[in-house]
């Protein structure tokens, strides 16, 4: 696994802070509460199965990833499915509810969501469940090699 240091040294290469909290953030909820920000402004990275192949999306914390536009947004056919925590960590290098956007392994393919473009800053996890980082959506692209999608939609559970 990825560890926090690691994640830490490649950030403050980009003269970007970690910020640690007290209590675990695994939630877009519990993230806001702790950063002190909106659900929204938390950006949620998570994987996902798409046939037998990986797709990390990062995300809104509002916002809910649709199948459809994944597998268009992905160009792959076959079912959509969130993995399970073993094929979480061992796919990203990271445990779920800390999966961070950086340092992914290379063959994980990046999209960033539309959504993400609202804010001048998002907080992503920073490779545990008890820290974030603020980033612009131009930092999260540069540093991740994403490609911009539009594959969410607003949640209900959060509205």
């Amino acid at each position: 696994m990825t560890a926090l240091a690691e994640v830490k040294s490649y950030l403050a290469a980009h003269n970007i802070e970690v910020w640690e909290y007290q209590q675990p953030t695994p939630t877009a909820q519990a993230a806001a509460a702790a950063v002190g920000c909106r659900v929204a402004e938390i950006a949620k990275t998570l994987l996902f199965l798409i046939g037998d192949q990986a797709v990390a999306v990062v995300t809104c914390g509002d916002m809910k990833v649709k199948s459809s536009r994944l597998k268009q947004a992905a160009g792959l056919s076959g079912k959509v499915k969130l993995p399970q925590a073993e094929q979480v960590e061992k796919l990203t290098g990271y445990s779920p509810g800390g999966v961070c956007p950086f340092l992914l392994p290379d063959r994980l393919p990046v999209l960033l969501d539309v959504s993400l473009q609202r804010f001048p800053r998002v907080y992503a996890a920073a490779g545990n469940e008890f820290c974030s980082v603020p980033v612009s959506y131009l930092q999260l692209q540069e540093m991740t090699g994403g490609r911009l999608v539009e594959v969410s939609e607003p949640s209900a559970a959060v509205l």
